[in-house]
């Protein structure tokens, strides 16, 4: 594991087969405590832009993305029901960019 240093903060870059993905739980660390990094995480899901992002980057980079699924995301955004994990997405959208662990949570930084 590699890691980069973003205004005084350390943040891992790991490589898999598919290429390098940096670690959202990392950068949600900065913003706030260790305890509150996943519900940051969360919440940022939650977002249409980041929805639209993911979307637009598996269209590109994933032959097995269900775009239909992640259109169905889309049209939840803003809803105060709406919430959405990285292993939720990835398990309804074959989502590649967003490998998910228990502790852990990156995006791919490059493709």
């Amino acid at each position: 594991m590699t890691k980069i240093t973003v205004k005084n903060t350390e943040i891992n870059i790991i490589s898999f087969t598919a290429g390098d993905y940096i670690s959202l739980t990392d950068m949600a660390n900065a913003k706030e405590s260790e305890s509150r990094a996943a519900d940051i995480i969360k919440n940022w899901l939650r977002t249409r832009y980041a929805i639209e992002f993911l979307s637009i980057w598996e269209q590109i980079n994933n032959p097995d993305f269900k775009v239909v699924e992640s259109d169905h995301f889309k049209l939840q955004t803003g809803l105060p029901s709406f919430v959405l994990s990285a292993s939720e997405w990835i398990e309804k959208t074959h989502a590649i960019g967003i490998p998910a662990s228990a502790d852990l949570q990156f995006v791919r930084c490059k493709s």
